[in-house]
């Protein structure tokens, strides 16, 4: 049995060697991002916004955009009301978007209403109309300059670029507050640095900007999380991925742990299938094209927690099955439980550390919150990372179908104060 272990062990020591290069990412994302001049030209844009019943909220991320410091004139604003029942279209209209219904019960995921958006465009403007697309989600708020930051990274000549999401309701409750702790560590650990080295950082669902060269074929991604799927071919294909640190936009997070899990499993299943669909292309390419944005999208796309949790359970039964063998004493099996014990409390503090980091980092920029809630949330913050390696698991041998994330929060972006 020792053989086995030594093998597990020998496979994990492996994997931490080829990702050890991204504790670099934390250290450069502690003192740098990347930094944009201001831009020469005022390039057109068109937004892009898939709804299902989002009436209460559409409004709202739509008077954002009509409020921006950037000329109206070069920003049109389309909206996709995917199998609606509510008057999401009818909001829409009535803020000046132009909006098209959809009616599709068999395609529903956000990918297939983005393919239907992008087809309509194709065939009322052309996809050459705007030199930019934006994507966002119906719930989104914009700061007043977010199109002006997101421009002077076009104009730098950045094809996709995405930016810094803060949340509308961070302090709700543990749920809201962990999802918006752990977007900002993604900026924190992953985001800045990838985009001083000029690399490609993942793009996560909303409030990033698309070249009109990526889109001439359309919008292809239609999985659960066609987020990934496009950042994966983005890499595949040889595209940075950029961060724009001051263009800043809310979004508003699940406060119920049963909706908060079906949206972690359903992002579980999609990642699984993005780790399918462009796993294969991103390791190829790491020789063919000696290529390491797709080296480092590939450690994006694996989903190295579900490994890491089986080979920790191997282990541990592999060591009970060895002392059993050798008639080893209680002692002896209350030690090795107590072993893995505290290994899972030192990666929960890690955790913690994390989410505290977050809050000294980010303290500018995040909403007033008690100091008894700070650290009620940086308690709590290490169950979201659980949660999601026990979505992992779930959504391995599920079946698992699109549905609606209820967004209720009838806050303006001047109840955010910016």
């Amino acid at each position: 049995m020792s053989v086995y272990i030594d093998i597990l062990n020998g496979i994990s020591k492996v994997i931490l060697f080829l990702l050890s290069y991204r504790i670099l990412y934390v250290a450069v994302g502690f003192f740098s991002t990347r930094k944009y001049p201001e831009a020469k030209r005022q390039h057109t844009y068109a937004v892009l916004i898939a709804a299902r019943n989002e009436e209460n909220v559409i409004g709202n991320l739509i008077e954002s955009i009509k409020a921006q410091d950037y000329p109206g004139e070069r920003i049109a604003v389309f909206v996709v009301a995917d199998n609606c029942t509510d008057e999401t279209a009818r909001v829409a209209r009535d803020h000046g978007a132009i909006c098209y219904e959809r009616s599709d019960l068999d395609h529903r995921t956000k990918g297939y209403a983005l393919q239907y958006l992008m087809e309509r465009i194709r065939g009322g403007f052309g996809i050459e109309a705007f030199e930019g697309y934006f994507i966002f989600d119906a719930d989104n708020l914009l700061k007043r300059d977010f199109v002006s930051r997101m421009n002077e990274s076009f104009d730098a000549g950045d094809k996709i670029v995405t930016s810094y999401r803060n949340t509308k309701n961070f302090s709700d409750n543990w749920i809201s507050a962990s999802y918006g702790i752990h977007w900002l560590r993604t900026v924190r650990f992953e985001h800045r640095a990838r985009s001083v080295f000029h690399l490609a950082t993942r793009v996560q669902g909303t409030g990033f900007l698309i070249s009109n060269e990526l889109l001439k074929n359309g919008w292809n991604y239609t999985s659960l999380t066609e987020d990934r799927a496009f950042a994966a071919d983005a890499a595949v294909n040889g595209y940075q991925i950029a961060y724009n640190h001051e263009a800043e936009f809310y979004d508003e997070q699940p406060v119920s742990f049963r909706i908060a899990m079906r949206q972690r499993i359903r992002w579980s299943k999609g990642f699984l299938q993005a780790f399918k669909e462009s796993g294969g292309k991103l390791f190829l390419n790491i020789f063919r094209k000696r290529s390491f944005i797709c080296y480092d999208m590939l450690s994006v796309v694996v989903p190295l927690a579900i490994f890491s949790t089986a080979k920790k359970l191997a282990v541990y039964l592999l060591n009970i099955g060895a002392l059993i063998a050798a008639g080893g004493t209680f002692g002896a099996f209350a030690s090795l439980t107590a072993a893995a014990v505290w290994a899972s409390v030192i990666g929960y503090l890690e955790g913690m550390l994390a989410a505290a980091y977050v809050f000294i980092m980010e303290r500018k920029r995040l909403p007033p919150v008690r100091w008894h809630k700070k650290i009620w949330f940086c308690v709590t913050f290490p169950l979201f990372d659980v949660i999601g390696k026990l979505t992992l698991w779930i959504a391995l041998f599920s079946r698992v179908e699109w549905k609606p994330i209820p967004h209720r929060s009838t806050l303006k972006i001047s109840d955010m104060g910016k």
